[in-house]
Formats: C-alpha cells, structure tokens, sequence
C-alpha cells in the first residue's frame, strides 16, 4: 500500500510520519523499518530518516498481517490494581489477562494465546482508586487515538461523592446541599498544574452521585476537580470510552474488542 504526503508539510522523521499519518505507532514504524517493510520513494526505508512532503511511502502486507493480529482488550479494572507497571506492591491491571478471567460473555471469535500478553499496554490511565473501563492494546493506532496528544475520545466516569458543609459532612442528598454555582466550576473554570481544563460535562446522575464526560486524562484528573471545589470522592468508576461501553463486564474479567466497535 502506499501513502503521499499532504502538500506543505515540512520534513519529519519517518516513523513520526506513519504515526500521523494513522498507519501505526512510532515504535512499530521502527520495527517495520528494521524488518525491511517499508519503502520510501521505492527504495528501502532507513531508520530515522527524514521524509519529505512529495515522498511516497509504501508497507509491505507482511506489515498489515502483523498488525491484524494484534489485539485490543477491554477490563473491568478493580480497586487495588495499578494501570500500568507494578508500584509499591500493587500488580499490574494487565495480570488480569488470563485465559480463567475471560467473560464468558465474551462474543469475540478469538483464541486466547500467550502471545497476546507481548506488548500489551493501558491506553489510558485509572488510578489505584479507581474501578471500571480500562483498555489494554498491542496496536499502536488505538493507544494513538485514546492517549495521543490531539485525542478527542470521550470518557464517562460516575463519581459518588460527599461534601464536608459548614453542618458536617454530607453524605445524603449531596445534591441539594452543594453550592450550584460550584456545580457549574466543575463544567468549566477549573485549572490544574497551571493549566485551563478543557470543559467538561458534570452533572447529577443521582443524589449523591455525580456523571463526568472528560475529553481528557490529566492524572487523578476527576479527584483533584472536586478538591477544587470541596467535594470528597468516595467512588470512581469509568463506564464509557468513546463508543465503547463496560455495560455487564464485571470486576476483574476482560474481553476482546469485538470487530464492529469504535472508540
């Protein structure tokens, strides 16, 4: 397959390219580069090599077989579990992926091999807290949309919550005894590390339960919002990323991301 290069664009490394250009991850354009899959201007692909807005790039099939193979996971990540590497005793969500821990709902028309587990990573972060959806890919072009610098995916989350008022805490019915106009700060108006939050939509799912819908991931984004305004999180839980749901996964159980669902 080959791929131009939009008019006017300056020169850019190679795999940096691939990478914008949605083919794959910079790290598997490398690795395509050093197998010999990739041509630019029909000559063999060097890596590092800059390219220029008139190149041509082609990939080699072998390099679309690879890429059809890898997979896409979805988890229902516990309490206790950390998202990524392994931190102070607490293992990695990614343990989880065990062929005893597959939903039997599961509808995927795929055989779960070892394999699968090599370059497995959360896109996206939920913090030790946190329960809920917690995707886990081999495939570059995923983690790019989820996690990249311009991604626009949508995640929901329900946050239940409570609010130390000047009559103590408040445990029931926070809704009615939280300031409205702090309601309206979560929307939008908040900063965190110097920077603006893009706007978010909050609002009441029930009485003492808040429905975030963020188009971001700053870490412990959602607990750090509701400091800023005198909330307590008492629970996390991510139910939504982009077009994909957790719907019935329950806790500590994976499946595969079916064939016909986009983020």
């Amino acid at each position: 397959m080959s791929t131009p290069l939009p008019d006017g664009a300056a020169s850019v490394r190679l795999n940096k390219r691939m990478a914008e250009l949605g083919l794959c991850s910079r790290r598997e354009a490398d690795d395509w580069i050093a197998r010999g899959w990739v041509r630019v201007d029909g000559r063999p692909a060097v890596m590092g090599q800059p390219v220029s807005p008139s190149a041509r790039i082609e990939i080699d099939p072998a390099a679309r077989g690879q890429q059809q193979r890898q997979v896409t996971i979805v988890l229902h990540k516990p309490v206790g579990y950390v998202s990524g590497q392994a931190e102070d005793g607490h293992q990695p969500a990614v343990t989880l992926v065990q062929p005893r821990n597959r939903w039997p709902g599961d509808a995927a028309r795929v055989q779960f091999s070892p394999a699968q587990l090599k370059g497995l990573a959360p896109a996206g972060r939920l913090d030790i807290d946190s329960t809920g959806l917690l995707v886990l890919t081999q495939d570059g072009r995923v983690a790019r949309q989820l996690i990249g610098e311009d991604s626009e995916v949508e995640k929901e989350y329900l946050v239940r919550v409570s609010w130390p008022g000047p009559q103590g805490e408040v445990t029931r019915d926070v809704q009615a005894a939280f300031p409205r106009e702090q309601l309206q700060r979560l929307r939008h108006g908040l900063s965190l590390d110097g920077r603006v939050l893009k706007p978010a939509q909050v609002d009441w799912q029930n009485p003492e339960q808040l429905r975030f819908v963020l188009r971001e991931g700053r870490k412990r984004q959602i607990r750090r919002m509701c400091e800023l305004v005198g909330l307590k999180v008492v629970g996390l839980k991510r139910v939504r990323i982009g077009g994909v749901m957790l719907g019935q996964l329950p806790q500590g159980q994976w499946r595969y991301l079916g064939p016909h669902e986009r983020f």
